[in-house]
């Protein structure tokens, strides 16, 4: 039995607390085999704790273990000649129109191999854990092709054996048409995506399933065709969402209750209201807002509104949102949406946390996994305010450093 009592801490709980951050001064964790078995104030600690080993932290403060909630972290290449044309005023869609954008990075993702493909993941995943981040998201549909999704997949899930991570994969098949069934969007759903959605399946590879829903990839009534694969296979959903552009994508994702509809630039007040009533979450990317340099704002008000819950994710992916900090996307979520900083840390812990179908964290509460993140500062904001800097003091990962 491993015991460990964590005091002289400012602990942003976020849990259902009167306080800005969910916020315990002074506070206490017991943390017993990997799980949080008590939280609170130093006054009202119990007698039962006062022979467990004690580690005094030194007014730190602690939160939940980050989690990055939609990534693309694992691929081949990289598209830095891309990043200039759209210096030069290409846009995103003119990009992959010409070939570049996503299907660049599926001809250097079928190229590599799965060895290659997981160095080349690890440095990007070293960078997010150095952050605090403790369970990450991975997607797969850099393969567009049954060979290859596995391949990605199967590396997703190789990172949890070799670094102290949670790891989740969703199944992106559908997120752009390949090359050699262009124009013939259908055929490929047919014939590669919806059969290898299957052999993920099969093999337990798959977590989640995803799609993108926009003019440029897949239409609502295609994406509903995966979505009802999905259903078949008891899998949740997630879907890439208004984006570029509003073709109800939300809409159709809380038809299916979806754990998440992602992006959301041009989402309306009628997908507002129906990710409202399906308690989908809404996960703002704003590193790929900022990469585009894009001019729409996703609703955040409406959200507020409605009461939707707003996680954010680093997006970390080599053409859209190249970024590997979710310390710097939450600056960019308070810069770039007007969200509060409090907001924006709730969306990378407990709304993050939802967003993956999570119920076991996110929060610091009694029976919550013993993911923590230790920082050296003196208030949560600093954590959104600061850029290019990181005051992570410890990571605690299921109870273990």
């Amino acid at each position: 039995m491993t015991r460990r009592l964590l005091t002289n801490a400012g602990l942003a709980t976020f849990a259902d607390i009167d306080a800005p951050y969910g916020l315990v001064e002074d506070g206490v964790l017991a943390l017993e085999d990997g799980v949080i078995t008590w939280v609170g104030a130093e006054a009202d600690l119990a007698p039962e704790f006062a022979d467990w080993p004690k580690e005094d932290l030194g007014g730190c403060v602690v939160t939940p273990g980050l989690i990055d909630c939609h990534t693309h972290v694992v691929f081949g290449g990289n598209r830095a000649r891309e990043f200039e044309m759209r210096l030069e005023g290409a846009t995103y869609e003119e990009v992959a129109r010409a070939g570049g954008g996503i299907v660049s990075t599926v001809r250097s993702t079928r190229a590599a191999t799965e060895d290659a493909l997981l160095e080349q993941a690890l440095v990007r995943i070293d960078a997010l854990i150095a952050e605090g981040i403790t369970t990450l998201e991975i997607k797969s549909g850099y393969g567009l092709d049954q060979e290859t999704e596995l391949r990605m997949l199967r590396t997703a899930r190789k990172i949890a054996d070799l670094r102290p991570v949670e790891i989740r994969t969703s199944f992106l098949g559908a997120h752009a048409v390949p090359p050699e069934y262009k124009g013939h969007a259908d055929a490929y759903l047919d014939e590669i995506c919806l059969p290898a959605l299957a052999a993920a399946h099969d093999a337990g590879l798959v977590d989640a399933v995803d799609g993108f829903c926009e003019g440029i990839a897949f239409s609502p009534t295609q994406i509903a065709r995966v979505f009802d694969k999905a259903r078949n296979l008891n899998l949740p959903v997630k879907l890439h969402a208004e984006q570029l552009s509003d073709l109800g994508g939300a809409e159709l994702a809380a038809s299916y209750g979806a754990l998440s509809a992602d992006h959301l630039e041009y989402l309306s007040e009628t997908g507002v209201e129906a990710l409202a009533g399906s308690r989908s979450v809404a996960v703002l990317l704003p590193g790929a807002f900022y990469t585009l340099r894009e001019t729409q704002m996703p609703p955040v008000e409406l959200l507020r509104e409605h009461k939707v819950p707003i996680a954010l994710a680093t997006d970390c992916n080599p053409g859209s949102s190249p970024l590997a900090s979710l310390l710097l996307t939450l600056n960019m979520g308070c810069t770039l949406f007007h969200m509060t900083p409090e907001e924006a840390l709730a969306g990378v812990t407990r709304e993050a946390a939802k967003a993956l179908g999570l119920s076991d964290r996110g929060t610091l509460e009694a029976g919550k996994r013993a993911d923590l993140a230790i920082w050296n500062v003196s208030h949560p904001a600093e954590l959104a305010y600061r850029i290019g800097f990181n005051p992570l003091k410890e990571r605690i990962f299921g109870g273990s450093q």
